[in-house]
């Protein structure tokens, strides 16, 4: 288990190194805006900060706040964007300053923070490549990752980024293609990467939204058959992508950037926190552990881990052909697999635009009032 999830909105300033010094916990990811519980990531954001945007907004050219609204890309230009993104970054650093000693410690392993590009660039490879590339410098700390979600036109930026020496969070994966695309991404970006030994690199696969989505179909079908596979589809994706990852970065396809000191692509199991009350609480934690992996957990998931979850460490290589034999009779319940998880994706490319938007017109609102 290698890393935890850790929403900024309950925790203070410097609550991460708590977590670290109390549980161990070598590292952070910063919230992607959908994942602030109850629709309250505007509020908080601006309740939070609102009482510097005004004071924000009176520095002069040298804090980079001109530089940075003029070098926004997509839907997210302007006034607003260039506040969010000044405060974004002061909090994104010191959370990388309160976790350095964990990655030299680690010799890079762990202690990294995510910050993500605008969700309005998914599905724009050179606006991602420059907004990714522009963030980098504006942190300019070395365990940052920057989180770049998996779309087609993501993939590319994904190896480009990693060539040019960058961490990359790749996000919003749903399906085992999904998965392939930025492994392989990672492995031909680390083999052309002038410092392969300095990267570091998670592929965010999302757990928990599968079984929703599958589970809805399941129970229209409502046959003994189907209804015997509730609760079970996400885990078995999960367990077929790590089986890939095992095939990629311990075997031939990674041997020439291992060679060159690459470390391998960490899978990181997102989305974990169970949906249906009636599975377990720990659904996706228990069933997910293994070698070189990370799980981002919710405050409350963390807490109930803490109380009573347990740690079997081959819990992802036992009953692979199982998970294989679930995703295949999919079918004959009228599931097309390929389908949802390329909805999934979609949802959540608009789900987080539309929050990212939800929160800059939130400042823009407190803008107004100052």
């Amino acid at each position: 288990l290698c890393g935890v999830h850790v929403e900024q909105r309950v925790i203070p300033r410097h609550g991460v190194q708590r977590l670290e010094d109390i549980l161990g916990i070598p590292g952070d990811t910063e919230p992607g805006f959908v994942d602030v519980e109850e629709g309250v990531a505007s509020r908080w954001f601006v309740q939070q900060h609102g009482a510097g945007l005004a004071g924000r907004e009176q520095r002069g050219p040298d804090d980079g706040r001109e530089q940075r609204g003029s070098e926004q890309s997509g839907g997210a230009d302007g006034e607003a964007s260039a506040v969010f993104e000044s405060l974004a970054i002061d909090d994104i650093r010191a959370a990388t300053d309160i976790l350095r000693p964990v990655y030299d410690a680690s010799k890079g392993a762990d202690g990294y923070v995510s910050l993500e590009v605008s969700p309005n660039l998914a599905y724009d490879t050179d606006g991602t490549i420059a907004d990714a590339k522009r963030l980098w410098a504006l942190v300019d700390r070395p365990n940052l990752m920057v989180k770049v979600p998996a779309t087609d036109e993501g993939i590319p930026a994904i190896e480009v980024l990693t060539a040019a020496g960058l961490n990359i969070n790749a996000t919003l994966m749903f399906s085992l293609a999904d998965y392939d695309a930025v492994a392989m991404a990672y492995v031909d970006g680390a083999e052309r990467a002038d410092a392969p030994e300095r990267l570091a690199s998670v592929a965010s696969f999302f757990v928990s939204r599968v079984d929703t989505k599958v589970d809805a179909a399941l129970e229209k079908d409502g046959s003994p058959e189907a209804l015997e596979l509730l609760g079970t589809v996400a885990i078995a994706n999960a367990k077929l992508a790590y089986d890939r990852y095992r095939e990629i970065f311990e075997g031939e396809p990674f041997a020439v950037a291992r060679a060159r000191g690459a470390a391998p692509q960490r899978p990181l199991w997102a989305s974990t926190s169970t949906k249906n009350p009636a599975y377990p609480d720990l659904l996706y934690i228990d069933g997910l552990v293994g070698p070189n992996t990370v799980n981002t957990m919710p405050p409350t998931t963390l807490d109930a881990f803490q109380d009573h979850g347990t740690i079997e460490r081959n819990a992802l290589t036992t009953g692979v052909h199982e998970a294989m034999r679930r995703i295949d009779t999919l079918s004959r319940f009228g599931i097309d697999f390929d389908a949802v998880t390329a909805e999934l994706q979609t949802e959540g490319v608009e789900s987080f635009a539309n929050s990212f938007n939800d929160l800059l017109a939130a400042i823009d609102i407190e803008l107004a009032k100052s």
